[in-house]
């Protein structure tokens, strides 16, 4: 520490100028048709949806030498054209709906090979702070860095919200970007059709694209992050500890009053330079632990000053829906198959949710509470009568007496019902773990959550 209590500046990577004799890489139209057939195949590993022009994956792989010849001739010559994206609706975790844009899979195949040319051009640019869908990092090293930041002293959090990031892009500055490495018109023209690529709406309403990023396609994310680099290097050159993934922005500070002061600051960047919007309604200078991260909240325990990884209440809130939609009271399988459905759900979660810290295991075991009591609300559901009830419960080891009076004391839902003594001693713990429910707790203790993810786990469905 220093005078005055402020933790020293960090030391950011912020990228050498460029002597007058050294060459900038490129890229070119050539590096991008000989990468079609390595595109087509991680489209294809993807398995992707069809768009607009229903043609699948498969039906392209049938014609594919001869799709592949006529693609490579277009773009070199500068005659292909993207074709329309087919809008999608999501339900966003927080409320709302984001859009997608799914392009055919011919455009697919085009966006990947030009991510594949583009990426490592861009990638040695990228700042240390940036850890959105790049090699090596993912959303656990975003919140390792952000935890390391709270541990040297930065304890409040400038949390900025960018309000419809993607759909707001400002198409000339993300151009004038790209044209700074990239010195093949063909590929700049490409990505400008790319970017104007009109879409069709659900109703069927097919609409023009003055500006935005369409999320959906395989180039988004690189276009994402050659548009915020900018970004970084501002909050780099400022001195400034952050962390960014996508458009989360998190920058760590000592105080509050230093945090409104930034707050104000880089809302002035990012609107007047980058022409992006700030959503003051969701962003807020305040500690980690009351702000959602990538799914995590960070607190300092002020017993032993640990700096805890939590889950954020947005998250638990969230699993809990989940597991709700797949546990419906009106059940009509076995119960293994819906345990087997539910487990699903489980495994992917505690895997991306399994680096929290210790203080984390009475939310989980509050969780795997919730899975087994939905559970067993639907095996006595299964069981129908109350007599039936009763009986079953007794041939589990409940006491006849505890078993008649459980059920039929007064009107209790099978919902009241399942959270009984009678009905929790005889459908005990073990009963669930023997049919296969997977346990969240014990995932969570298997959970080599001391080594950081290098790799990227997605958000969809999860946080």
């Amino acid at each position: 520490m220093v005078a005055g209590g402020r933790p020293p500046a960090a030391a950011h990577a912020v990228p050498k100028p460029r002597s007058k004799n050294e060459k900038t890489p490129s890229a070119t139209m050539e590096e991008v048709t000989e990468r079609l057939r390595e595109a087509f195949q991680n489209v294809a590993a993807n398995r992707g949806a069809p768009g607009p022009d229903r043609q699948s994956v498969e039906e392209v792989r049938e014609h594919l030498d001869e799709v592949m010849a006529e693609l490579s001739v277009a773009l070199r010559t500068g005659t292909y054209t993207p074709g329309e994206s087919r809008r999608v609706w999501i339900p966003k975790v927080g409320g709302g709906q984001r859009g997608l844009g799914i392009p055919n899979v011919i455009d697919r195949v085009v966006q990947e090979a030009v991510r594949l040319v583009f990426e490592p051009l861009y990638e040695p640019t990228f700042h240390d702070s940036s850890h959105g869908f790049r090699p090596s990092r993912s959303c656990h090293t975003a919140i390792d860095q952000a935890r390391k930041h709270v541990e040297e002293g930065y304890e409040w959090v400038v949390d900025i919200d960018l309000e419809k990031f993607f759909d707001r892009v400002h198409h000339q500055r993300l151009m004038a970007r790209l044209s700074e490495r990239v010195s093949d018109r063909r590929l700049l023209v490409l990505i400008g059709k790319m970017l104007r690529a009109r879409v069709v709406m659900p109703e069927g309403v097919v609409v023009s694209t003055e500006q935005g990023v369409p999320q959906g396609g395989p180039l988004s994310p690189l276009l994402s992050n050659i548009v915020l680099n900018e970004l970084d290097h501002e909050l780099a050159r400022r001195g400034h500890r952050f962390v960014r993934y996508a458009d989360d922005c998190n920058i760590y500070v000592c105080s509050e009053r230093a945090g409104q002061r930034v707050m104000a600051s880089v809302t002035s960047f990012i609107e007047r330079r980058l022409r992006l919007q700030v959503n003051a309604g969701k962003s807020a200078v305040a500690r980690p632990e009351e702000r959602h991260f990538l799914g995590f909240r960070l607190r300092r325990e002020p017993m032993d000053g640990e700096v805890e990884v939590l889950l954020s209440t947005r998250s638990q809130e969230h699993v809990r829906s989940r597991i709700r939609e797949l546990t419906p009271k009106s059940w009509g399988d076995s119960l293994r198959a819906c345990i087997q459905q539910l487990n699903g759900l489980l495994v992917g979660w505690i895997n991306f949710f399994g680096i929290c810290t210790d203080r984390a295991e009475n939310a989980l075991r509050s969780l795997d509470g919730y899975s087994r009591r939905r559970l067993r609300a639907i095996q006595l559901a299964h069981w129908k009568t109350k007599s039936t009830i009763a009986r079953k419960l007794i041939r589990l080891g409940v006491k006849p007496r505890t078993a008649w009076r459980s059920v039929y004391e007064g009107r209790k839902s099978l919902w009241a019902l399942s959270h009984s003594v009678a009905t929790e001693r005889g459908l005990r713990n073990a009963y669930f773990a023997e049919r296969g429910l997977v346990s969240l707790v014990e995932r969570w203790r298997q959970h080599p959550r001391r080594v950081i993810a290098p790799v990227q786990l997605s958000l969809a469905g999860i946080v």
